[in-house]
C-alpha cells in the first residue's frame, strides 16, 4: 500500500472555516497522512489558537509554517508546490470540509490512469464538479458520511473536466513540473492560476479528471481576483466559450444522477449489506443497481503509475 500524498492546506483568514476544515480533515483522512499547514501571514490570534490545539491532538503527521512577510495567494501556493518537488500532492482550500475517504479515493484515481495530471472530487460548490447540479451552489451536505459512502460506490470512470477546481485537487508532481509553476505574475488568485495550470497540462497531453468516488464540501465557491478572468481570456481565448458549453450541456449529468440515486439508496438495509458486507456481487446485480465494482471502494489506495 502506497503512502498518501502530502495534503497542502494554505491557511486562510476565516477562523471558523479553518476549525471546521481541520476537524473534517482529521476525521476523514487516514492516520499518519502528511499535512502541511502553510500560513502566508493570514491567521490571527484565534486562528493560531485553533491550529495549535489541532496540532496537539491530530492523528495526522502535520506541520505548520508561517511567513512573516505575506507573498500573496498564488506565489504562496507556488512555493508550497515547488517545495514538494516531483511528489504528488493534494491542495485543499482552507474552507473545505473533506468527507471520509476523500484522500484515499483521490490517490486511487491517480493509480488507475497515469495520464491524469489533476483529479478533482465532487463538491456542493464545485462549479463543473458541483453536485447535485452543475454550476450551482448547494447547501453543505446534511449527511456527509452517507454521501461519502455513495461516492465510494460510484464506478471509477474519471471523466474529463475542462479544468481542475480549487476546493480540492490532487496534482501529479511529474506533470506539474513539466508544465511549469503557477503564474504569479499574471494571476492574483489560486482559482485562476489553477485553471491556467490545468489548461497547460491539457495542452501537454495530460488529463484533468473528475474523481467521482470522492466528495469535499465547501461553504461557497472560490473566486478570481480582479483582472484574472481578463488575463485568462487573453491567454486562452476559447476558455470562456468552452466553459459555457460545458455548463449549458452538462456532459456529466448521468454521473450526477447516478450519485443522487446511490445517495438515496445507500443506507437502506439491503443496500448497506450489498455495499459493505459482500466483497463482490454478480455483474447482473451491479448493472441493475448502478453500482460499480471494487475499484470504487473507499479503502482503495493508489500510487503514481
Amino acid at each position: 500500500m502506497a503512502e498518501l500524498p502530502v495534503v497542502l492546506l494554505p491557511v486562510g483568514v476565516d477562523d471558523d472555516a479553518l476549525d471546521a476544515c481541520l476537524a473534517a480533515l482529521d476525521a476523514g483522512t487516514p492516520a499518519g497522512t502528511r499535512v502541511w499547514l502553510a500560513d502566508d501571514g493570514q491567521a490571527g490570534p484565534r486562528g493560531l489558537a485553533v491550529i495549535e490545539r489541532w496540532l496537539a491532538s491530530t492523528r495526522l503527521q502535520a506541520d505548520y509554517t508561517r511567513r512573516q512577510r505575506r507573498l500573496g495567494e498564488v506565489e504562496h501556493v507556488d512555493q508550497m508546490l515547488a517545495a514538494c518537488g516531483d511528489a504528488d500532492v493534494i491542495v485543499l482550500a482552507p474552507d473545505a470540509v473533506p468527507t471520509a475517504g476523500w484522500a484515499t479515493q483521490l490517490a486511487a484515481c491517480f493509480a488507475r490512469d497515469a495520464a491524469i495530471a489533476s483529479a478533482t472530487p465532487w463538491c456542493n460548490a464545485g462549479e463543473v464538479a458541483a453536485w447535485p447540479r452543475i454550476g450551482e451552489i448547494a447547501p453543505m451536505p446534511d449527511d456527509p458520511a452517507r454521501l461519502a459512502r455513495a461516492c465510494a460506490a460510484m464506478p471509477p470512470i474519471h471523466p474529463e473536466l475542462p479544468a481542475a477546481v480549487a476546493h480540492a485537487v490532487m496534482l501529479r508532481g511529474s506533470a506539474r513540473r513539466k508544465a511549469g509553476g503557477l503564474d504569479a505574475a499574471s494571476y492574483g488568485s489560486w482559482y485562476a492560476a489553477l485553471i491556467d495550470l490545468s489548461l497547460r497540462l491539457s495542452g501537454l497531453g495530460w488529463r484533468n479528471a473528475l474523481c467521482e468516488t470522492a466528495f469535499v464540501a465547501r461553504g461557497g465557491e472560490g473566486g478570481a481576483a480582479e483582472g484574472d478572468m481578463e488575463a485568462l481570456a487573453a491567454r486562452w481565448p476559447t476558455w470562456h466559450a468552452r466553459l459555457a458549453t460545458v455548463l449549458m450541456h452538462d456532459p456529466l449529468r448521468e454521473a450526477r444522477e447516478r450519485l443522487a440515486r446511490l445517495y438515496a439508496q445507500v443506507d437502506g438495509p439491503e443496500r448497506q449489506q450489498d455495499l459493505f458486507a459482500s466483497p463482490r456481487r454478480s455483474a447482473g446485480t451491479d448493472a441493475e443497481a448502478g453500482i460499480g465494482d471494487g475499484d470504487g471502494d473507499a479503502g482503495a489506495r493508489g500510487e503514481d503509475a
